[in-house]
């Protein structure tokens, strides 16, 4: 090949890359199927396309719930509900009634004040149901869902009234699932210990309580009722950890507060004993001392006396009120564990079959 074909030859490759260099520049191919193009094209609409479907979730579910959320003013506390059925019943915590027997309630659609009455509170659980005076038109109530079904991961948003300010959205995840949680007695709070507590990335703040915690399926799956407290930070809220009653119980404790006025069947294991914390010689919790025992209660019958010491529930350790607490909170009326406690120095071990609180 002579040096003039070659430098042909050389140019006309160079020209053939800067056309194709060209080419990728412009968005467009050399050589190349047009699936490419199209494929590239999809991909890049898909982000704000889904983005766009997710916002438009979100709008849907805010408009059909948050008309059945409402404001719960009580004398010195404010507060959260759920609208719970047709006749004006709605459902909130126990702690944001507290002794009150009346209230104000504002709705989210609506800036005239309703008036309210207590129907009955179940502090162990921290709900209660309070009940509209008059009904105003258009009142909607919530559709509650299967809390059972309820996984990590899953987008949720928290109505209420936090701080007071009235038809608030907040948005997070399931955290966790099956949290047994311990409320405080000082600051508002019942001093409840509740089992099965969903927990969620969603803000919780003073006002939240007794609003709704909703999926993207427009459902209520549980209640919020208390953030955690970051005891380093002096007891202020950690963000980004609350927690909601799931809807299962809530249901359970408010159709039978509806029905009968008051929770006949509550659910929760009990051992049918007053009790206190003990300390041992170095100011340290050491057990439950039992001061009471419920005659025909779960202890009675197993033979536990006032002054013995618990120290064990089934597997569990037994330090303090609030651990029994915890541990009764896992059982069943009907189940049968062992307690595990000290009398005159000498440990002893029982079965006892649970009974109801």
């Amino acid at each position: 090949m002579d040096a003039s074909r070659a430098r042909t030859l050389r140019l006309l490759a160079l020209v053939t890359v800067l056309a194709c260099f060209a080419a990728l520049l412009s968005g467009c191919t050399v050589g190349s199927s047009p699936s490419t193009k199209d494929g590239a094209t999809t991909t890049r609409a898909a982000a704000p396309a889904a983005a766009h479907d997710l916002q438009d979730e979100y709008l849907k579910v805010i408009k059909d719930v948050l008309p059945s959320v409402v404001q719960i003013q009580a004398r010195s506390d404010l507060g959260s509900g759920v609208v719970y059925d047709d006749k004006g019943h709605i459902v909130t915590n126990a702690h944001v009634v507290g002794n009150e027997k009346k209230f104000q309630v504002t709705t989210a659609n609506s800036e005239d004040v309703l008036s309210a009455t207590l129907v009955s509170a179940y502090p162990d659980q921290d709900l209660a149901v309070i009940k509209l005076d008059k009904l105003p038109g258009g009142l909607k109530a919530a559709a509650f869902g299967d809390s059972s079904k309820v996984e990590v991961g899953q987008i949720l948003l928290a109505m209420g009234s936090p701080l007071g300010l009235s038809s608030s959205v907040t948005q997070g995840i399931v955290s966790a699932t099956g949290r047994t949680v311990s409320e405080g007695d000082t600051g508002g709070g019942t001093g409840a210990t509740i089992a099965n507590m969903v927990q969620t990335s969603a803000a919780i703040n003073p006002g939240n309580s007794g609003g709704a915690l909703v999926n993207l399926d427009g459902r209520v799956i549980g209640i919020p009722t208390l953030a955690a407290t970051d005891p380093d930070l002096g007891g202020s809220a950690a963000p980004g950890i609350g927690f909601a009653i799931p809807a299962s119980t809530v249901k359970t404790i408010a159709d039978q507060i509806v029905k009968n006025g008051k929770v006949t069947d509550s659910g929760r294991a009990a051992l049918g004993i007053t009790a206190r914390t003990v300390v041992n010689d170095n100011y340290q919790a050491a057990g439950v001392a039992v001061v009471e025992v419920k005659s025909g209660g779960a202890a009675d019958k197993a033979g536990i006396m006032p002054g013995d010491i618990i120290i064990g529930l089934g597997t569990t350790d037994i330090t303090t009120i609030t651990s029994l607490s915890e541990a009764l909170a896992s059982e069943k009326p009907g189940d049968k564990t062992k307690v595990t406690y000290t009398r005159g120095g000498n440990e002893k071990t029982v079965e006892v079959t649970l009974g109801e609180q």
